[in-house]
């Protein structure tokens, strides 16, 4: 049996991804889930905690960096699927991504060092790199894995379309360990009324996209047994 290796950088992308696919805690003190043939575990914004973390991992033969991800081109919109080939790192290395059954890879994934804040940004974004979707945590999940000889590939779903950033104050309710902090959500909506707007809008996008990524998912364990 195949063992895949689901990587996600916040929490609640983790505990949707094993709802979804029915997955049991693996134990410790950050979410971390397993059933089958899947693993799921979150590693922080960026990845930053994916060293820290590595330990608890099983043995894998394919690493997944999974999740949602913000649209850089026009034509995708909330929920869409983004399989890349490529996934281009913040220096501007073009790491290829491993093939997996059933499911079509196509063009590039950026991964920023920020979060991209307005529709111009992304548009910006999108003429300079090609490519049609980006994200902050792909780049270094992929070196990871490859770094130890094990294949990668990245699954993602659009939270965000082209025509829409995420303010800086959305953004900032993630801690860096992926988790979402209450008290700057809350600020966020007493200060600038329209973030309660668009934090639900993101959350509906969001819902969405990890839909496309566990059902995705599920078809390649599936495929691992």
């Amino acid at each position: 049996m195949t063992s895949i290796l689901v990587l996600v950088a916040i929490d609640l992308e983790a505990r949707a991804l094993a709802r979804d696919l029915g997955l049991m805690p693996a134990g410790g003190a950050w979410p971390h889930f397993r059933g089958g043939a899947l693993e799921v575990a979150c590693v922080g914004l960026r990845a930053s905690l994916i060293e820290q973390r590595a330990p608890a991992f099983r043995s894998s033969s394919l690493v997944v960096s999974a999740g949602a991800c913000g649209a850089l081109s026009p034509a995708l919109a909330e929920g869409a699927l983004v399989v890349p080939e490529t996934v281009i790192a913040p220096d501007g290395e073009r790491l290829t991504t491993a093939s997996i059954a059933g499911v079509q890879r196509a063009g590039a994934l950026l991964t920023a060092d920020a979060v991209a804040e307005t529709a111009e940004a992304k548009a910006r974004l999108w003429l300079e790199t090609g490519a049609v979707a980006v994200d902050m945590e792909s780049a270094p999940i992929v070196r990871w894995a490859q770094a130890r000889g094990v294949r990668a590939t990245v699954v993602r779903g659009v939270s965000d379309t082209a025509a829409t950033g995420v303010p800086a104050d959305l953004a900032a309710l993630v801690a860096a360990d992926g988790r979402v902090r209450p008290g700057p959500a809350a600020r966020a909506i007493l200060t600038r009324p329209a973030a309660l707007g668009q934090a639900l809008a993101l959350r509906r996008g969001t819902t969405a996209a990890l839909r496309a990524v566990a059902s995705t998912l599920a078809g390649v364990a599936r495929s691992a047994w």
